[in-house]
């Protein structure tokens, strides 16, 4: 049986309307997915998700913020209301100010944590008992090469995704037994809104090209497929393991 694909999956996209979840979504709805996703744009979920359905694709967003726990417990409820599992789980949405770490005000520090690594937290514990009813389901966190690595992000993302990624690594023994398998995939740098402004000054653009082996920055479609390879039955056997989507920046020492 060719198992490729992503036929029959129901999943959860966060951060869904650009860059990498976008892509996500894209990618998952090729290969054969039904998606609910979230992003904190009223206007652009509503737009996305008629863009999605005039061609025929089953894809429905909802308004929710990542760092709110009302807006978790209403997407929540509303993947109970619409479906009886959930396949995949895609925590994505994420933040970063850059500053020193004795620039941060508690709120601008609290902030990063609640929308990189409390939501992801929280979302699973909320949506464990639909992964549960899957009997198959795959959890996928993205975090980032920073964290493990310091790449000049600031402390509070940095060691946010590397929460991130020790989540992923527990989770994945604790739920093993109820057939939930957690990865993590970490990006070096994507060409997202949310890198835009640093990856337009060329002076940190070259700083960047210059230490990644493959001589540029990922496209948000590139880190999508490898997520969607880890949603897939096809990655049966891989659990609790960290993907660097890195263009083999964390294989060298210069």
């Amino acid at each position: 049986m060719n198992n490729w694909n992503l036929e029959g999956k129901k999943a959860v996209v966060t951060g869904g309307t650009k860059g990498i979840g976008r892509a996500v979504i894209e990618e998952f709805v090729s290969l054969g997915a039904e998606v609910i996703f979230t992003a904190r744009d009223v206007v652009a979920v509503h737009e996305m998700e008629r863009e999605f359905q005039r061609k025929g694709l089953k894809v429905y967003g909802i308004a929710a913020d990542a760092a709110s726990q009302d807006d978790r417990e209403k997407l929540a409820e509303f993947l109970a209301n619409k479906w009886d599992r959930l396949d995949v789980l895609v925590n994505n949405a994420g933040t970063n100010i850059r500053k020193g770490t004795v620039d941060y005000t508690i709120d601008e520090y609290r902030k990063i944590y609640e929308i990189n690594f409390f939501s992801a937290f929280e979302l699973n514990r909320l949506c464990f008992p639909m992964l549960k009813a899957s009997g198959n389901a795959s959890v996928i966190n993205v975090a980032s090469v920073a964290g493990q690595y310091d790449v000049g992000t600031g402390s509070p993302y940095a060691t946010s995704k590397a929460a991130m990624i020790q989540l992923s690594r527990s989770l994945a023994v604790e739920w093993a037994k109820e057939g939930i398998r957690v990865n993590t995939v970490s990006p070096w740098f994507t060409v997202t809104p949310l890198t835009d402004s640093y990856l337009a000054n060329l002076g940190k653009l070259k700083q960047i090209v210059d230490r990644t082996p493959i001589g540029r920055v990922a496209q948000p479609e590139e880190v999508a497929s490898a997520i969607a390879f880890l949603a897939m039955d096809k990655a049966s056997y891989i659990s609790g393991q960290h993907i660097m989507t890195d263009g083999g920046l964390t294989s060298g020492i210069f």
